[in-house]
């Protein structure tokens, strides 16, 4: 046999083949271990793997949950940054509120991809995402609010006033009080 070459039917020679293939009485006289049964191998292993299935989607929806829940942390971040911030019009202020819309609008976007980790067949995504997207448009309307608390939103009539057709004057015709 030449060197590095394996014999055909013989498989890699640094193969070792561990399956008792004898049928001499002599190895069925060993005693098996305590706590051990052949009988067992022979089943099938569905029991604990199912039970691990079962595990993993458990911990699979406590994460999508944890997930879901991380844009509360994130509101209550911006609602102290945003009462720091002040009511007055400033770099910082403007700053502040650009990101409190930023980054729920930009989380709305990718809810997606946010629970794609958790998706299971045994995992029901439904109320994780349904309190994420809450939650993140929570946020929008704080930075819509805080919009509004600086005067940035045209919410008075004055601030319609550029759009309004000029004014008419009226002849008097007399009588009356003027």
């Amino acid at each position: 046999m030449d060197k590095g070459k394996a014999v055909m039917g013989m498989g890699h020679r640094w193969a070792v083949d561990f399956t008792d293939n004898s049928t001499s009485p002599s190895s069925c006289d060993i005693p098996d271990p305590l706590g051990f049964t052949r009988a067992s191998q022979d089943q099938d292993d569905s029991t604990p793997s199912r039970e691990k299935k079962n595990a993993e989607a458990n911990w699979k929806s406590q994460k999508a949950w944890e997930v879901a829940q991380a844009p509360f942390k994130n509101l209550m971040m911006m609602g102290f940054m945003m009462w720091m911030a002040g009511s007055t019009v400033h770099l910082f202020s403007i700053g502040i509120t650009v990101s409190a819309l930023f980054q729920p609008f930009s989380a709305l976007q990718g809810v997606g991809k946010v629970f794609e980790p958790y998706k299971d067949g045994k995992v029901d995504l439904l109320g994780p995402k349904l309190v994420f997207i809450a939650l993140n448009l929570v946020g929008l309307g704080m930075g819509v609010w805080k919009l509004n608390t600086l005067g940035l939103l045209p919410t008075h009539a004055s601030d319609w006033v550029s759009s309004l057709p000029p004014a008419q004057e009226v002849e008097y015709s007399g009588g009356g009080f003027l």
